[in-house]
């Protein structure tokens, strides 16, 4: 029997009407209905109504509301798809659905589309126009390395249909890294205001996991000796202020900048799954043990952000502004990379004054559904069961047709890897 008290549970949010399962299907469908564009890229947000303001290519030229586009609905199509693909290819290890492929595929061709719209060799759009050709100039090392994930994800796990797919895939792949390789590990993007933007031969967590990374795949897909050489030459370099080797720099695994006074596992999640990425890879034992105290670290990190769905009101009702024109107002021009990072950030503070649920979501959506895939990346299952309570609680707790930030597709990240440790 259905109590008054079970129906006020229900209506407020106390208590989930939904199964961890169900709310996954949620995630899934909800994203796929509202979040993935005409070009096959996951937007950053969108309004309950699917309502879009979509950069123009004069915006685009322009570099409004900056050139790193940051702030815009489609700001990281390449960062998004990548990391999405490891729950659809996960989802299609268990399913074996035919359906669930050809929406990976639909992802891979999202890739493609960013990787080859621009006139620089090795660039990666974040978007694209209403025009659609047109782009903003700086992609960044966080649309390339989800880039390069993605596609590795999709191949390893046996997905392309043919040799063929398979063998193009890699060769987009062989071709990014080597353009890469060519300009010293520096990501390269479309023109000015500057040519790089992102550096991963950088001694830091940022960059370390993801160089390696680089290499080692390099080694799986060409049987090229030569980068099985460079990658343990390059792990156990000495690198940075405090010469270590980058083999430790990933043992210690995620961290954050204390200095931001924020938790930003979403982006630590890229360096996350080129740990992971390096365990499933790699068979030197030592090594191995290596990468995995690293996802250990980096899971116990993730997990401290689990109980922020507490301060998430599913019910709350803050407005969220969708046009993002409003961050033209701290607009000016752009000559430097830095000048660049300047405008965007001064842009973002006008956004989320104008859009107060924004922030709320980034921080009690966003992280909270990357903190709980973070942990399933964990190859330690005894660990990764302990928390999975507090990760379907995060799972349950969203009403995914209410929330305007696409981000909360990590959900379906994290519950299919469970289900892989099953």
């Amino acid at each position: 029997m259905i109590t008054r008290s079970l129906i006020f549970l229900v209506v407020t949010g106390l208590l989930s009407a939904d199964t961890p399962e169900q709310a996954v299907e949620k995630a899934h469908n909800e994203l796929w209905r509202r979040f993935v564009d005409e070009h096959d890229l996951i937007l950053d947000y969108v309004g309950l109504k699917s309502e879009i303001v979509r950069p123009t290519a004069e915006d685009c030229r322009e570099m409004k509301p900056s050139a790193l586009s940051w702030g815009v609905p489609n700001e990281d199509g390449p960062m998004f798809n990548g990391l999405y693909l490891d729950a659809a290819c996960n989802r299609w290890l268990i399913t074996q659905k035919n359906e669930d492929r050809t929406k990976a595929r639909r992802l891979i061709d999202g890739l493609i589309k960013v990787s080859t719209i621009g006139k620089t060799p090795g660039f990666i759009a974040r978007g694209i126009a209403t025009d659609g050709k047109t782009t903003y100039p700086m992609g960044s090392n966080d649309q390339t390395t989800p880039w390069l994930y993605g596609i590795w994800r999709y191949v390893t796990d046996g997905l392309p249909k043919d040799d063929v797919e398979r063998r193009d895939l890699v060769k987009r792949f062989i071709e990014q890294v080597k353009v890469l390789d060519s300009h010293g590990w520096k990501v390269p993007t479309d023109g000015p205001p500057s040519k790089y933007r992102g550096d991963f031969a950088k001694p830091t967590w940022e960059a370390v996991p993801r160089l390696l990374f680089i290499m080692k795949a390099m080694h799986a897909f060409t049987g090229d000796a030569s980068w099985q050489e460079r990658y343990l030459a390059a792990a156990h370099e000495k690198v940075g202020k405090g010469q270590r080797e980058r083999l430790e720099i990933c043992r210690i695994g995620m961290v954050f900048d204390p200095s931001q006074g924020e938790r930003h596992t979403w982006t630590g999640s890229e360096c996350v799954i080129c740990l992971r990425g390096l365990w499933e890879m790699e068979t030197n034992t030592t090594l191995k043990n290596v990468y995995a105290e690293g996802l250990r670290h980096s899971a116990e990190v993730a997990a401290q952000s689990l109980g922020l769905i507490d301060k998430f009101d599913v019910n709350g009702t803050e407005p969220f502004n969708v046009d993002w024109r409003v961050m033209n107002a701290a607009w000016k021009p752009q000559h430097s990379e830095a000048e660049a990072v300047e405008v965007a950030l001064a842009g973002l503070k006008l956004q989320h004054a104008a859009s107060p649920r924004m922030h709320i979501e980034k921080d009690y959506l966003r992280e909270p559904c990357f903190a709980a895939w973070v942990v399933t990346l964990c190859p330690d299952r005894e660990f990764v069961m302990s928390q999975r309570a507090a990760i379907e609680k995060v799972i349950t707790h969203y009403d995914f047709s209410r929330v305007y930030l696409s981000q909360f597709f990590p959900v379906e990240s994290a519950w299919w890897r469970m289900q892989l440790l099953k």
